[in-house]
């Protein structure tokens, strides 16, 4: 799996560079996210409901399983992380079924930055990244010297990715520019010292960067769309969906915009984004979803780790335990997989 997001070719950056107009002003970026065509709600929640329906069985679930492992951003987020939780989980991102090395390592393991250093020497060479939330996840309430500070410390600590939350109160107070000038500065604190930014080398010298919009708390799919936009022009190389902390996260009729968002966003620019739900998903059932809404929305060139993730824990159990069923034809006991 690249560790890099590709440099954007000569036609992407005049494409870019041809919308800097947009982002000169607040006014003119508000004209522009409010100039976007509004969401048809109900057709929406309809598309996402039926290309739920597909029925994938056999050598195609076996696939879409062992897919989906290989997407996962595997997380611990909690005050009572210790070292020892955080090797144990690199150790399962490496290894998620002991008894059976077939089974594929996971995209990364997404820690504290206070703890991406202890994620980096236990994966080692793995080629599994490290993943860190910061700009004071998940409220994001922090002055912005603070979240940046966050940030480098991340990078500094060896972050292969960083999780960012946008400011939520100043986008629904429609400081677009405010959202947008935080997401770029961000992006240049992903840079490692001495470095200049991915978008400008193609090279291993800055973080990946992922916007997390916090959709439970948008209100609307106009908002969600509008955040899509915004964030893909300050520089995101992914859009997510949540923290995983707040009662609503990642949906299907949400995920489904974004996955729209990149697309026409790549139509319009030539950039290509990835899109990353997290929160809420924990069954195969679900997962499989989600990748034929990829499939079907933007085409198998985003069905890899490098355009797709899925931000869960408990989704990579139940990926384990159907993946031992289609192999031995029998469910695994409670003690089958661990416990994180």
């Amino acid at each position: 799996m690249p560790t890099t997001v590709p440099a954007y070719g000569k036609e992407a950056a005049g494409r870019l560079a041809s919308m800097a107009d947009v982002t000169a002003s607040d006014g003119a970026l508000r004209r522009f996210l409010h100039g976007l065509p509004g969401v048809d709600a109900v057709g929406l929640q309809a598309r996402a409901a039926t290309l739920g329906t597909r029925s994938i069985k056999t050598t195609a679930k076996a696939y879409a399983i062992d897919l989906a492992i290989s997407m996962i951003d595997l997380t611990t987020l909690e005050g009572a992380d210790t070292p020892g939780k955080v090797r144990a989980l690199c150790a399962k991102g490496v290894h998620p079924d002991p008894t059976d090395r077939t089974a594929p390592k996971v995209a990364a393991i997404c820690v504290y930055p206070d703890m991406v250093g202890v994620a980096k020497e236990a994966l080692g060479d793995s080629g599994i990244h490290v993943a860190s939330v910061a700009t004071a996840f998940p409220a994001g309430r922090a002055a912005l010297p603070v979240k940046l500070a966050d940030t480098r410390d991340a990078v500094a600590a060896g972050a292969d990715e960083i999780d960012m939350v946008i400011d939520r109160g100043a986008f629904l107070s429609g400081r677009y520019l405010e959202v947008f000038e935080e997401i770029k500065a961000v992006k240049e604190a992903c840079a490692r010292p001495g470095g200049t930014s991915q978008s400008e080398t193609g090279g291993g010298s800055a973080a990946h960067l992922k916007v997390i919009f916090e959709t439970g708390e948008l209100q609307t799919y106009d908002n969600v769309r509008r955040a899509s936009w915004l964030s893909m022009l300050a520089g995101a190389d992914f859009i997510k969906t949540s923290t995983g902390k707040v009662a609503v996260n990642a949906t299907p009729p949400v995920t489904l915009l974004m996955l729209e968002a990149v697309r026409d966003f790549r139509a319009a620019t030539g950039v290509q984004v990835g899109v990353k739900p997290a929160g809420g998903i924990r069954t195969t059932k679900d997962a499989i979803k989600y990748l034929v809404m990829v499939n079907e929305t933007l085409g198998e060139e985003w069905l890899t780790a490098d355009w797709f993730r899925f931000g869960a824990s408990s989704l990579l159990n139940d990926l384990l335990m159907q993946r031992q069923k289609l192999s031995t034809g029998r469910y695994s006991g409670p003690d089958y997989v661990t416990v994180d």
